[in-house]
């Protein structure tokens, strides 16, 4: 139909490691984190709920540990009797496989995101959407100034770039199979941030010295970035900094819960933190 919008599929990661217990599952006496309950629903209805609304979602691929899938199953029924095409996907150890595997080799692009992602809005999904379909990947960013207008303990990660510090939002997208050579790299599993030499052979030495003393925004950053893979890498920038506030710990999730609140009319008090907390 004339005028509609450009159709996504949307790679929804759900998947926890084998035999290790979340806390937060835990605590709540569920088997996974995505079944946790967050203002009367589990983490990962409020994501779906926000993805079925929007016409450019054409399917979700929900991606899980096979063991796991009996217990979320019902949930994703409840999605696929109101109309929505949800498969589900096994997951692997490596959440790149993951992904790749939830592609099923298609040339299309692929907005990914995770079941702990609550304070996705319809908003923060097109803007993200609309970046995708000009280049080849794009991964969603928001200051750092925006998490602090939001809460100061909403987010203590941020990157620094010569234009400001950023904090990752899990909104990403591939724009088509070549997109996935830039995750070549994370293809070896481990803690990537952490060695040094497989952050070398993906960024390369001399954009990690750019970044590292602030010699380049973030935008340059990509563009250095794209140009090492031959790919048309962008970010994607928020305003929103509760877009930056995903549900990790407890600290996250009381946060989440207030701003979540806050959108469903629930008198939740803005919660007060230590920062010295986890």
């Amino acid at each position: 139909m004339a005028g509609s919008p450009a159709p996504v599929t949307v790679i929804l990661l759900a998947a926890q490691r084998t035999g290790v217990v979340n806390p937060l599952a835990e605590r709540a006496g569920v088997s996974h984190k995505c079944l946790v309950p967050i203002c009367g629903k589990p983490l990962i209805s409020h994501v779906l709920d926000v993805l079925i609304a929007r016409p450019a979602v054409d399917a979700i691929r929900v991606v899980l540990e096979p063991d796991g899938q009996a217990a979320v199953s019902p949930i994703l029924n409840e999605y696929r009797q109101r109309g929505a095409t949800i498969d589900t996907i096994d997951s692997d150890t490596n959440i790149v496989e993951s992904v790749i595997a939830a592609t099923k080799g298609e040339d299309k692009p692929f907005i990914i995101t995770t079941a702990d992602n609550v304070l996705l809005t319809p908003e923060g999904f097109e803007q993200a959407r609309e970046t995708l379909l000009s280049c080849d990947g794009m991964i969603s960013l928001t200051t750092r100034e925006a998490v602090w207008s939001v809460h100061r303990q909403g987010q203590r990660g941020f990157y620094d770039f010569k234009d400001a510090g950023y904090a990752s939002c899990n909104l990403f997208g591939i724009n088509g199979q070549k997109s996935l050579r830039a995750a070549e790299v994370f293809r070896e599993g481990g803690q990537f941030m952490s060695n040094k030499g497989r952050m070398i052979r993906a960024f390369g030495l001399f954009n990690i010295i750019l970044m590292a003393l602030k010699l380049v925004t973030v935008e340059r950053g990509m563009q250095r970035l794209g140009k090492r893979f031959g790919l048309d890498l962008r970010p994607n920038i928020f305003a929103n900094g509760e877009l930056a506030i995903d549900v990790d710990n407890a600290r996250t999730y009381t946060i989440a819960e207030w701003i979540l609140g806050q959108r469903l009319g629930m008198d939740i008090p803005k919660p007060v933190i230590d920062p010295a907390s986890g």
